[in-house]
């Protein structure tokens, strides 16, 4: 059978000190899937977007992405590897001095040779997938918060890019924002079959959309399955995740080496 993964970790390990971030994690992503990162603060789940965008290396294991091992890239490779990758940064990362015409013609401009009428039209083609053709004008404060993260979604889609990143992309958004870029990231991702990562701690509307779902606790994979087997898991771990619980396998309190009674010169007293 022939193997449809696009994005492939094997046994990656990586660090930064030695404070190991990710150990010996491995998952598939597999073309046109549109994949949910999950984990607690820290865990690691913005390090494999970095890893898969190539601006760090894995130090053990590989990052194999249509079949290419993105740690061997050399600098040019790596120019070509990101031409096919679109990127929605957490706070959507606008040129805060470009309009928003601009602002999504960037990519476009940098990675092609289009004539000035063909990027014309590809900006107002990606403004209205994404409902604000009519905003070329504006500049990035006259935006709310909800409209900022639909353009930079604009941007990240100018080229069609076979892979789509997205950090966080429902933080800070009110309800109907959010529920409106969920429906985007869905909508967009089927429309353009892109095999897409999403890391988010946003729980249930991130279920109502994505594929798969990956775990990430203490750098492994914690748990991994359907949005329905996620829902369905025993896994304590999983069900203080997707519950919001205080307590449970994940504890409030961090590891001190000594007891409290102990700090304070009372211990045996």
């Amino acid at each position: 059978m022939q193997n449809d993964s696009f994005i492939e970790f094997k046994r990656v390990s990586f660090g930064y000190g030695d404070r190991l971030i990710l150990q010996d994690i491995s998952l598939k992503i597999d073309r046109g899937q549109l994949v949910a990162i999950m984990g607690g603060s820290g865990s690691g789940k913005t390090t494999l977007l970095r890893l898969i965008s190539g601006q760090i290396r894995a130090q053990e294991g590989q990052v194999l992405v249509d079949g290419r091992d993105v740690g061997r890239m050399n600098q040019r490779e790596l120019y070509q590897h990101r031409r096919r990758m679109g990127m929605l940064f957490q706070f959507g990362a606008l040129f805060t001095d470009l309009p928003v015409f601009d602002n999504v013609a960037f990519p476009i401009r940098e990675h092609t040779s289009l004539s000035p009428q063909m990027v014309r039209d590809l900006v107002l083609m990606k403004l209205h997938a994404v409902g604000l053709r009519g905003t070329e004008a504006l500049m990035p404060a006259e935006l709310s918060g909800g409209m900022a993260r639909r353009i930079a979604l604009a941007r990240a889609i100018a080229l069609d890019p076979q892979i789509m990143l997205y950090d966080e992309p429902f933080t800070g958004l009110d309800p109907i924002s959010l529920a409106t870029i969920a429906l985007l990231i869905k909508k967009l991702s089927d429309a353009l079959g892109t095999s897409a990562v999403m890391v988010t701690h946003d729980v249930h509307k991130s279920l109502e959309i994505v594929d798969y779902v990956y775990f990430i606790a203490g750098g492994k994979i914690a748990a991994a399955g359907t949005p329905d087997e996620v829902r369905a898991s025993d896994s304590p771990w999983v069900h203080q995740f997707i519950h919001g619980e205080a307590d449970g396998p994940v504890h409030f309190a961090y590891p001190a080496q000594q007891s409290l009674a102990g700090s304070f010169g009372l211990e045996g007293a």
